[in-house]
């Protein structure tokens, strides 16, 4: 394996490969630069973007949230935020902004758009520091489709849901992940950094241009992420976020079931569940639970295998190359076990 990882080297992967099983490191390497201009190189301890893949976090605080029982995954926007939108249909729910079935309006929708960075052209990325700020892109459009009709992924309807944290528990969505997410899992590294003041040991984005040139991702992005995307991890710290909620210490047992449940199917054997994409064995059983997140100089991939208990994450300071080493690494270790 760790031979097959050189070659992915000389691929210009740029990143950290982590794998673990019932706490036994399998694999840790680190590849490429985190600071291009300066020859910093990355290591294991490398802070990394990991864009969509920090759904599961707001899904995680939602569903604390319910536990409290301060809110209902059945609780309409009406009933959660002192809003009033033009369009968007205030008998949504939370569910349905979970599964992305809600219908609402998304202010990127990837089907749709090519190109993330075409956002920022009309909205100042460094004006988008909190979930609020994203409203005025997509409040008043029309919805898309009948709540509950069908899954389509949406950005937008995550941003409502970290507004709900916001609203119910008093405090910025970020401070609430990190205080009530972060350290309760000891992910000591992790949090919602500003692209102008990101801390040490950060890696910066790059974008590929043509002719082997290269640009970072500091105008490509809000310059702070939010409910939708945009936390930094090492991939120790996303291994200690799996690991706490598998084993029901950031929710309790009922409430992690139901997170990790199937609620919609997405395509064949690939289902969603709150936060979390489910990927399914033809025979039906679960083959692993994962997340995902690409943006311009970022790309994520991160799985908790039941039948085998590992848990892989792979981060990366490019556009791509994430889904290639996670294909390599469940070829050679995961899924031969």
């Amino acid at each position: 394996m760790h031979e097959k990882l050189s070659v992915q080297k000389q691929m210009n992967f740029s990143g950290v490969v982590y794998v673990q099983r019932k706490g036994k490191v399998e694999v840790k390497e680190s590849f490429g630069y985190a600071n291009r201009s300066h020859s910093v190189k990355n290591n294991i301890d490398t802070r990394f973007g990991i864009a969509s893949g920090c759904k599961l976090f707001t899904a995680i605080a939602i569903c604390q949230l319910v536990e409290q029982g301060k809110l209902s995954f059945h609780s309409k926007l009406s009933e959660c935020l002192p809003y009033e939108f033009k369009h968007i249909d205030l008998r949504v729910t939370v569910h349905q902004l979970l599964t992305h079935t809600s219908g609402i309006p998304d202010y990127f929708d990837e089907e749709e758009m090519d190109d993330f960075e075409e956002l920022w052209e009309q909205n100042p990325m460094y004006l988008i520091r909190k979930p609020a700020d994203f409203l005025p892109m997509f409040s008043n459009k029309p919805m898309k489709f009948t709540p509950g009709e069908k899954f389509h992924y949406n950005n937008a309807g995550y941003i409502l849901l970290g507004l709900i944290v916001e609203a119910i528990s008093g405090i910025a969505f970020s401070q609430y992940v990190e205080k009530y997410i972060f350290r309760k899992a000891a992910m000591v590294d992790s949090g919602y950094f500003s692209l102008d003041s990101l801390p040490a040991n950060t890696a910066l984005g790059y974008i590929e241009l043509p002719g082997k040139e290269w640009k970072t991702n500091i105008y490509s992005l809000p310059v702070k992420g939010g409910p939708d995307g945009g936390a930094f991890v090492t991939a120790e710290d996303m291994t200690k976020l799996w690991s706490q909620l598998i084993h029901c210490k950031l929710l309790n047992e009922e409430t992690t079931k139901i997170l990790l449940s199937p609620m919609i199917q997405a395509n064949k054997n690939v289902f969603y569940g709150y936060g979390v994409w489910i990927s399914k064995k033809s025979t039906g059983e679960i083959l692993k639970y994962h997340v995902m997140g690409y943006d311009p100089g970022v790309s994520f991939h991160s799985a908790y295998y039941p039948q085998s208990s590992f848990i892989s994450t792979i981060c990366s300071n490019k556009s791509e190359g994430a889904f290639e080493m996670m294909r390599l690494v469940e070829e050679e270790i995961i899924l031969e076990k």
